[in-house]
């Protein structure tokens, strides 16, 4: 299961609005379905011209390609690629810098429970699962000091790593960063009415133009079933999840990693977190899922976001105030 498909979309759901009929029947309904980031991304909005909501969709999409441009591990000529190999990046784009310094303040933030700089751990366990088996101890130890996010340097100058061997991922908050932008983009285009999967999930107005945007929280021990509904009430969603990459059977092991064990957190199946921001959103997922299940909403509470939290054997818990958003 891809990351993205963890969270379903529930159009139609919700409470009506009180917007008149009429008003909703001028517009203009497109959904545009395209490939970024390393998955599928779609955009559901609406405009009273159509020749608007085109334009603006497909401004939309250049928005998430440049920040593929810069941020994809998937694209050998992109920015985060040339640093990775190299070490150094010089004047780097603005978008990039712009989500670095966001890292190392989360970093700094959350004592190093965000941390772009444990790419070598991933690559670590992926290169193993090849071989049919997990990284040993002595594996693990050794990657981790590769790992710390005190060791880049960032600024408008350069970019650059203190240790030989280091990389970084930012699949952990690019595509939050990338919701947001085009959730900027389509306000400026005066679109009205979007539910944005731009790798995590934005909305403006409402669905249909008359009730809640409403997502369905997949759960992540039976394929097909829900942990709730959720009205999105204007704010970005984002969740992370142990069946989305996993490097064992169990889901022991998967792509959410602590930087000071080398390990994936041992309690914790998957992390949603409502923020006023979808870069937020995305990067506290890891912080919340680091920081285990008895603490997850005391973290949240920390960070000001509201987060529902899905533990291994089944139950969850959530903040009060998203406890209230959630529908049967």
């Amino acid at each position: 299961m891809t990351r993205r498909a963890f969270i379903q979309t529930g159009l139609g759901l919700g409470l009506l609005a009180h917007m008149p009929l009429k008003a909703a029947s001028r517009l203009h309904w497109q959904n545009t379905n395209f490939t970024g980031l390393g998955t599928t991304l779609s955009i559901r909005a609406a405009h009273e011209d159509a020749a608007t909501l085109d334009a603006a969709l497909a401004e939309a999409r250049q928005v998430v390609a440049r920040i593929e441009d810069q941020m994809s591990l998937f694209r050998a000529t992109s920015a985060i690629q040339r640093l990775n190999r190299d070490g150094v990046l010089h004047k780097p784009p603005s978008d990039l810098l712009r989500v670095l310094e966001l890292s190392q303040h989360m970093a700094s933030q959350s004592h190093g429970a965000f941390d772009v700089t444990v790419q070598p751990l991933w690559a670590l366990y992926a290169d193993a699962q090849k071989q049919g088996r997990l990284p040993t101890a002595a594996q693990i130890q050794a990657t981790r000091q590769l790992v710390g996010w005190q060791h880049m340097h960032v600024s408008p100058e350069r970019i650059e790593f203190a240790k030989p061997a280091m990389r970084i991922t930012l699949n952990g908050i690019a595509q939050g960063y990338a919701s947001d932008l085009v959730r900027e983009q389509l306000q400026r285009a005066g679109v009205p009415h979007a539910l944005i999967n731009a790798g995590e999930w934005s909305s403006l107005g409402q669905a249909q133009g008359r009730r809640d945007w409403v997502l369905g929280i997949a759960d992540p021990h039976k394929a097909g079933h829900l942990v709730a509904r959720l009205r999105m009430a204007g704010l970005c969603v984002a969740t992370s999840a142990d069946d989305q990459c996993a490097f064992s059977e169990d889901h022991v092991h998967h792509h959410i990693l602590d930087p000071e064990t080398g390990y994936s957190p041992s309690d914790v199946s998957s992390v949603t977190v409502v923020a006023k921001t979808c870069t937020q959103a995305d990067a506290l997922t890891k912080v919340l899922f680091v920081g285990g299940y008895a603490n997850a909403l005391h973290l949240a509470r920390a960070w000001h976001v509201e987060a529902l939290v899905v533990h291994k054997d089944g139950r969850w818990k959530a903040t009060p105030e998203l406890s209230r958003q959630v529908t049967a």
